[in-house]
């Protein structure tokens, strides 16, 4: 992906949602009155005495200090168990592999429109991450997240989703789903040096950097349920 700039498509799928972030923090912020001039005088450094602690030797620590705050995210993945990651499309339900094909050969026509019936196909359409009003028109939604006017860069990034390791995640339970590429539940701080050559596939190491602050892959993944139903095909946590 080096030659179609992932950190541009990065941006697109993930500013918003930072910017509402930051947008929102600054505003709840007080605005301090900066202080008014004044002249220096002499001070004088006062150490004070140790203060007591529960076993009566130390400094107590200050009554309001608190413990760093991961990232969001962060802790989330710190608890999770590391999760199998698949190469083998063998191993997949047959209808599982069959609709990730035709996802494949639709991609690579260079048509987007070639998506369209697999994006309605099924109790539902396939979740883009769009609003309710871009959801009507999925395909001209999917051609706003590209950076050419076809589509074809959101083609490329699909089919190499789909050629990446996948995780089975959620099994036995509703929310079921094989997941390209694995990263989208692997955590970040535990990628061996041969996986994170396979995520810079995708990522420019800029984008690795974002990702990391906020705990979590935020590039675009796939779902596809058992039964062979294109769950989605979005970015973000």
């Amino acid at each position: 992906m080096r030659g179609r700039n992932p950190a541009a498509l990065f941006t697109t799928a993930a500013l918003a949602f930072v910017l509402a972030s930051g947008t929102a923090a600054l505003a709840a912020a007080p605005v301090e009155p900066a202080p008014a001039p004044s002249k220096s005088v002499p001070t004088q450094s006062i150490t004070p005495p140790p203060g007591p602690t529960e076993d009566g030797d130390g400094d107590a620590a200050p009554a309001d200090s608190q413990p760093d705050q991961p990232a969001p995210g962060a802790a989330a993945q710190q608890d999770e168990p590391v999760p199998t990651v698949e190469y083998d499309v063998a191993k997949l339900p047959p209808a599982v592999q069959a609709l990730r094909q035709k996802i494949i050969d639709a991609a690579k026509t260079g048509d987007i429109n070639a998506l369209k019936p697999l994006i309605e196909a099924g109790p539902h359409p396939t979740n883009l991450g769009a609003s309710d009003d871009d959801a009507e028109d999925p395909i001209a939604y999917l051609k706003t997240l590209s950076g050419d006017p076809d589509g074809r860069e959101i083609l490329a990034i699909l089919s190499e989703i789909l050629e990446a390791g996948y995780v089975h995640v959620d099994a036995g339970t509703p929310n079921e789903l094989y997941i390209w590429p694995y990263f989208a539940r692997y955590p970040l701080d535990k990628l061996s040096p041969p996986q994170m050559v396979e995520l810079f596939r995708l990522l420019t190491s800029s984008d690795y950097d974002e990702m990391k602050n906020y705990g979590a892959y935020l590039f675009y993944r796939v779902g596809i349920t058992p039964n062979g139903h294109w769950s989605e095909f979005q970015a973000g946590d």
